[in-house]
C-alpha cells in the first residue's frame, strides 16, 4: 500500500519554484484529495549550493540527473527544465526507468511529443503535459476527457500572452510595437530574445500540440503556416477598427474530409467576436465540436503560478493513477492518418492594403487582377492620405483559396501601377 508519493523535480526556475510553492501551500488539501501526502524528494538544479527562498531542505538539491531518476523512492518525475535537448533526454530517461512524467515543455512536446507518448505507452508510464499550452487553462485535459465523446472540427484562439499584450497596448494606448515590447519585457511577459513569441513560433508549437490531440493525428510543426507580428504595418490597427475588426495574433486549426489546416498569424477578427475582447496577457481558445457546438476557454496564459497550477493538476492526476494502479493505461496512438490540405483547399476572406499610383484607371487595373484569379471583392475603399507619393486602396475579398490570395499578391507585386502591397490579413470569425 502506498503511504506517500515522492516527486523528483527537474528544474527550479520560475515554474519549478511555483510548483514547490503550491505543493507546500496546499499540502493539506492534496493529502485530503489523494489520501496520501505528496512530497518533493529531490530537485535537479545547475547549482546545488545557491541560496534559495524556499521551504525545501537544501539537502534535496542535486546537480546529478541520475541521482533523481535512479532513486527507487521517487515515484514521479516533474520536468520544468525548459529548452529542448536536455529536457527531452531527461523525459526519455525517466520513462525508460518506468517513472511517469509531468512536463510543461511545449518545445519538446511539439517537436517530439508523438515519439515520447509512444515511449510512455511502451513502458506503461503516464506522460502528462497540460501546462505546455495555455498556462493555467485546462485545455488538454478538456480535449482528452471532457470532450472525448465529441468530434472536434476546429480550434481558434489566442495562445500567446506576450503578443496579445503587445497588441493590446498598441491598440488601447497607442504605443508603438517597440514601446509595447519593451513594457512586456519589463513585466516579464517577454524573454530577452522575444523572437519565438513575436515571430509566431511559440504559438505554432502550441497549436501543433492542440491539433494533434483534438484531431487524433500526428500534426507536424513544419506544416503550421506561420506569420509574425512584424508583418503588422503602421496604421493597420486603426484601419481594422475602421472596418469593424480587431487585429489579433491567432492560431487556427480546422479539419474536414479534405484534411487539416493549421495557421498562426495576425488576423482581422470581427469586433463582435468574443476573441476580440481578450486583452493583455490572457489567452482564450474556441473549440468547435459536432455535438457540443461552440465552447470557449479563457484565462491567464503565462506566469509562474498559473503554469504551476496546471503542472500541479497533472501531478494530482498522475498520483491518482499510481494509487489506483492504472498508470500508463491511456492509449496515445492516433486514430486518423495525417493529411494536410494544399493551399488550393484552404479558403477564407482576405483584407489587402495596397499602395497604388494616384492615376485614372488604376482601380480598373486592380479589379482585373482579382478577376484574373477568380476572386470577387466584397469591399473596395480608397484610404485618405498618401503613401510614398501614392494612395492606399483597401480590398476585402469574398472567400477565396490561400493559393488565389498568394497568386494575387504575386501579380500585384509585378503590376506597374502598384507601389507595393503594404499589408494583408486573413479575416477570421466568419464562415467557420
Amino acid at each position: 500500500m502506498i503511504k506517500e508519493i515522492n516527486i523528483g523535480l527537474l528544474g527550479f526556475g520560475v515554474v519549478g519554484g511555483g510548483v514547490a510553492e503550491i505543493l507546500h501551500r496546499h499540502q493539506e488539501d492534496l493529502s485530503h484529495k489523494l489520501g496520501v501526502p505528496v512530497k518533493i524528494k529531490k530537485v535537479l538544479v545547475k547549482d546545488a549550493t545557491k541560496k534559495r527562498e524556499t521551504e525545501l531542505s537544501p539537502n534535496i538539491f542535486t546537480t546529478d540527473l541520475d541521482e533523481v531518476i535512479g532513486d527507487p523512492g521517487i515515484d514521479l518525475i516533474v520536468e520544468v527544465i525548459g529548452g529542448t535537448s536536455e529536457a527531452k533526454q531527461a523525459i526519455e530517461k525517466s520513462l525508460r526507468a518506468g517513472k511517469g512524467v509531468v512536463t510543461a515543455n511545449k518545445d519538446v512536446m511539439a517537436q517530439f511529443g508523438h515519439d515520447l507518448l509512444k515511449l510512455a505507452d511502451e513502458h506503461k508510464c503516464d506522460l502528462f503535459y497540460e501546462a505546455s499550452v495555455g498556462g493555467g487553462i485546462p485545455l488538454i485535459r478538456t480535449l482528452e476527457d471532457g470532450l472525448a465523446s465529441d468530434r472536434i472540427r476546429a480550434l481558434t484562439g489566442i495562445v500567446n500572452g506576450t503578443t496579445n499584450f503587445i497588441l493590446t497596448k498598441m491598440k488601447h494606448e497607442n504605443k508603438t510595437y517597440e514601446e509595447a515590447l519593451a513594457e512586456a519585457t519589463e513585466l516579464g511577459y517577454a524573454e530577452a530574445d522575444p523572437s519565438a513569441d513575436v515571430d509566431g513560433i511559440d504559438a505554432a508549437r502550441k497549436m501543433a500540440i492542440l491539433a494533434s490531440l483534438a484531431f487524433s493525428t500526428e500534426v507536424r510543426l513544419e506544416d503550421v503556416f506561420v506569420r509574425g507580428l512584424k508583418d503588422i504595418q503602421d496604421g493597420d490597427l486603426a484601419l481594422a477598427e475602421q472596418f469593424g475588426f480587431t487585429v489579433k495574433m491567432a492560431g487556427s486549426a480546422k479539419k474536414d474530409d479534405d484534411g487539416i489546416e493549421i495557421s498562426v498569424e495576425p488576423v482581422f477578427i470581427q469586433n463582435s467576436h468574443p476573441l476580440a475582447s481578450v486583452n493583455n496577457e490572457f489567452n482564450a481558445v474556441y473549440v468547435y465540436g459536432d455535438t457540443v457546438g461552440e465552447t470557449m476557454f479563457y484565462g491567464p496564459g503565462a506566469g509562474s503560478l498559473p503554469t504551476a497550477t496546471s503542472v500541479t493538476g497533472d501531478i494530482v492526476a498522475a498520483c491518482r493513477n499510481l494509487l489506483l494502479g492504472v498508470n500508463g493505461k491511456r492509449l496515445h496512438a492516433p486514430q486518423f492518418a495525417y493529411k494536410v490540405k494544399s493551399d488550393n483547399q484552404i479558403s477564407g476572406r482576405y483584407f489587402h492594403r495596397i499602395s497604388v499610383m494616384d492615376e485614372v484607371g488604376v482601380l480598373t487595373k486592380l479589379a482585373s487582377v482579382y478577376s484574373n484569379h477568380g476572386a470577387s471583392l466584397a469591399t473596395v475603399v480608397q484610404h485618405e492620405g498618401d503613401n510614398n507619393g501614392g494612395v492606399d486602396l483597401i480590398m476585402i475579398t469574398h472567400s477565396i483559396s490561400r493559393q488565389q490570395h498568394l497568386d494575387i499578391m504575386n501579380e500585384l507585386h509585378n503590376t506597374p501601377e502598384v507601389n507595393g502591397v503594404v499589408s494583408y490579413y486573413r479575416v477570421e470569425g466568419e464562415n467557420r
